[in-house]
């Protein structure tokens, strides 16, 4: 299929989407053929889709980033989800060698001190793994929603990500937190015990505080920097990023 091609199948798809609920969505993914893969961050959406993949058996891969940086509920939390809904969730980790270059050259947390810096770490320890866990998929299912922020407030339920060269699919994209949560407390859904202490959204430790009454779901995301904007790079092109190549790492 040529790039137009694509793009308009997404399209359609986007449309077909739009009109049914959960479960039909992923099983409209799931009779599209070849590989659909969900990444999870094992945030609150995120365990709404994994319950859903295992309660209705859909042959979606589960996957995660495990970057080595991750709180330490949200790894209890892999092995707990695992077991509720007896689904395999495959870790992908970043390499050493590569964890070592960023060091050498930013400090381990570097991060804190440019934009750039801090992108090149979500490079190694989430872009890289992430591409991996993609290999040979046709399809990736995220938790995006629209709510979640400035910055994915258009989230349309399917897009072609031409930097993949596959379609992703937002099945929770017109869903709110209190829809979140009431899927959450219809279905026993374990979430990380965080979003109790003001963690809406949960990323690596270092990265990630507790939001203040009023902000935005995504402010406790990389708090320091001035950008509302922010992202790690995963739903965002990377041509969009601070300049990031291997010579740099």
């Amino acid at each position: 299929m040529t790039s137009h091609d694509n793009v308009q199948a997404a399209s359609t798809l986007d449309a077909a989407l739009a009109d049914l609920d959960l479960v039909d969505r992923l099983r409209l993914v799931e009779e599209l053929g070849g590989r659909a893969v969900f990444t999870t961050s094992l945030g609150i959406e995120d365990q709404v889709i994994t319950a859903a993949i295992g309660l209705s058996n859909v042959a979606i891969h589960v996957a995660t980033l495990e970057t080595g940086r991750l709180f330490k509920e949200t790894l209890e939390l892999i092995a707990e989800t695992e077991q509720r809904f007896d689904v395999t969730i495959t870790r992908y980790y970043p390499a050493q060698d590569e964890i070592d270059a960023y060091a050498a050259q930013y400090g381990l947390n570097g991060f804190y001190e440019s934009v750039e810096a801090r992108h090149a770490c979500c490079h190694v320890r989430k872009l890289v793994p992430l591409a991996k866990a993609l290999e040979g998929a046709t399809v990736w299912v995220t938790g995006l929603r629209r709510s979640q922020s400035g910055n994915r407030a258009a989230t349309p339920f399917a897009e072609y990500d031409a930097e993949r060269n596959l379609i992703k699919v937002n099945p929770l994209a017109d869903w709110s937190l209190d829809d979140i949560n009431a899927y959450v407390e219809v279905e026993a859904v374990p979430i990380n015990p965080l979003h109790a202490k003001g963690y809406p959204s949960i990323g690596c430790e270092p990265c990630t505080r507790a939001i203040k009454p009023g902000e935005p779901e995504r402010a406790g995301r990389w708090w320091w920097e001035n950008d509302e904007k922010r992202e790690c790079g995963l739903h965002v092109p990377e041509a969009a990023l601070p300049s990031l190549n291997s010579s740099s790492l």
